[in-house]
């Protein structure tokens, strides 16, 4: 099996959803509110957002040393600042948040495995200072900017597929979440994600 794909999968666990119904309607609601111009809705929302971002960020943590508490606040602030900062935010409910939030955390986690591999090299680095000091280990900054180049040549085969990917590797939504965002039943979410997985295997020159 690849080593790059081993390695990002190792440095995520599925994590379980840990949202109660009514929390994920509040959310929604919320949303909402603030899509339509309530001011007063981010107020409120903030919080449970911040919740939502931090469970998407923790599995990218797990498995790193244990002074990673800085680096995950780091993520989950960025990550924050990008999702509020819209002129006309347009979230229709906690799916598409999370379905955002992936996307901004894919960027993210991407922007960050390559200014480490650019460090690694040393070929014009500058000195990096403590708030901006490398999300991930030098390990998955390889395996998740591979990850995300495969990501982009799939997209162009099978954009559906290659968003399931993101979702579910970025975002951390399991399948149903999925089915919600991409509008598909789960059948076909499992279907896409068997592809998809083959696909990037032989991709990154793996064998399934």
């Amino acid at each position: 099996m690849n080593g790059e794909v081993e390695s990002a999968n190792a440095s995520r666990k599925q994590i379980s959803n840990g949202v109660s119904p009514t929390a994920a309607q509040e959310v929604t609601q919320l949303l909402a509110d603030w899509s339509h111009g309530d001011q007063a809705a981010l107020q409120r929302l903030t919080p449970l957002v911040y919740e939502e971002l931090r469970r998407l960020a923790h599995h990218y943590m797990e498995g790193q040393q244990s002074d990673h508490t800085l680096q995950t606040t780091a993520l989950v602030h960025e990550a924050y600042l990008r999702l509020v900062d819209q002129s006309r935010p347009s979230f229709t409910n906690r799916s598409h948040f999370l379905a955002v939030a992936a996307k901004a955390m894919r960027q993210i986690l991407v922007d960050h495995a390559r200014t480490a591999r650019t460090q690694r090299r040393g070929a014009g680095a500058r000195k990096v200072e403590l708030d901006e000091a490398p999300l991930i280990s030098p390990e998955q900054s390889g395996a998740i900017v591979n990850l995300n180049d495969a990501l982009e040549r799939l997209a162009s085969l099978d954009s559906r597929a290659a968003q399931g990917v993101e979702l579910r590797y970025f975002g951390g939504l399991n399948q149903d979440e999925i089915a919600d965002v991409l509008k598909i039943s789960t059948v076909t979410v499992r279907r896409d994600w068997v592809f998809s997985k083959a696909w990037l295997y032989r991709e990154l020159g793996g064998v399934a």
